[in-house]
């Protein structure tokens, strides 16, 4: 049974063909509204989540399916003991595909491996978040026009960031990518992601503290928070915390055709000016999440023989 847990369990021509169903979708909406009639999406959501959660819940409902489920692993008969594995083969005999978000790396393919339907994971831990990845790509792809030959930088939290590390590996796959590593020194991209990914796939790159100094170089500019708590001690993270927010002085030294990015939410990484600006992507990122959420539906609940 095919699921999506890491992004890499897609080829490079699955993802281009998601891309272009998600492209199809926005064009002939109508087309699409009944795929799924009959169908039913289990969201289950061990940890909170506004975005991702609504997001899973719109596309199945926009395809004509219904959803089920739960928000809250309290909610859940995990709070009793339940096993993942467990839940997934009890929430197989209910639903036709799963979509789960879970605080422990490793429990979507776990379910993955217990489940008769498709699973797709929704965010784990600090592990991975495909699907925002599917976002991103689209969204890129809907600015630039291609997803090669073109230089990203990626600004602020660059160590913990699974949605940082995700797209990296997506990118990874394509030709002509410079990648472009803006972060204060705690909070670096890991040793073993420039090994195994950037220097593996011999993507170029370069590593600066200076998003200003980053800025010209940019088509696409992929922001994420600097959290306090990172830090070891306050003085540097006061020294720092001003130079990774985006304001529309920094903007000034952009391309006029750059994109801004962001996996949100929001805190004040990006100034709320920025917001008018044409470049600012992260609100379409949003609707492109959807309309790819719906792509990769269709497509696992295709293979499965569901529809």
């Amino acid at each position: 049974m095919r699921s999506l847990i890491d992004i890499l369990d897609f080829s490079t021509e699955e993802l281009d063909q998601l891309i272009e169903v998600a492209k199809d979708i926005i064009a002939d909406p109508d087309k699409y509204a009944e795929k799924c009639k009959r169908k039913k999406l289990a969201t289950l959501f061990f940890e909170p989540s506004t975005r991702t959660r609504l997001s899973f819940e719109a596309a199945m409902l926009e395809l004509g399916g219904s959803v089920i489920g739960f928000s809250d692993a309290n909610s859940s008969s995990s709070s009793k003991g339940e096993s993942v594995a467990d839940t997934a083969k009890v929430v197989s005999c209910y639903a036709d595909i799963i979509a789960m978000r879970h605080p422990k790396e490793g429990a979507p393919l776990v379910a993955a491996m217990n489940a008769s339907i498709p699973v797709i994971n929704a965010g784990d831990g600090g592990h991975n978040h495909p699907t925002q990845t599917l976002a991103d790509l689209l969204t890129i792809s809907r600015r630039l026009g291609r997803l090669d030959n073109f230089t990203i930088g990626f600004c602020g939290d660059l160590k913990f960031g699974r949605t940082v590390h995700s797209l990296i590996n997506a990118l990874s796959r394509y030709e002509g990518i410079h990648v472009v590593l803006i972060s204060p020194d705690e909070l670096k991209l890991p040793s073993y992601v420039k090994k195994d990914v950037l220097e593996k796939n011999h993507m170029s790159y370069e590593q600066t503290e200076s998003l200003e100094e980053a800025m010209p170089k940019l088509d696409i500019l992929y922001m994420t928070r600097v959290q306090k708590e990172r830090f070891f001690n306050e003085e540097d993270y006061l020294r720092l915390k001003d130079s990774y927010i985006l304001t529309p002085d920094k903007m000034e030294l952009g391309k006029s055709d750059m994109a801004v990015l962001h996996p949100l939410p929001r805190v004040n990484e990006i100034s709320v000016a920025i917001d008018a600006d044409p470049r600012a992507a992260y609100f379409e990122q949003v609707a492109n999440g959807k309309f790819m959420r719906m792509a990769l539906i269709l497509k696992l609940l295709s293979e499965a023989g569901k529809i």
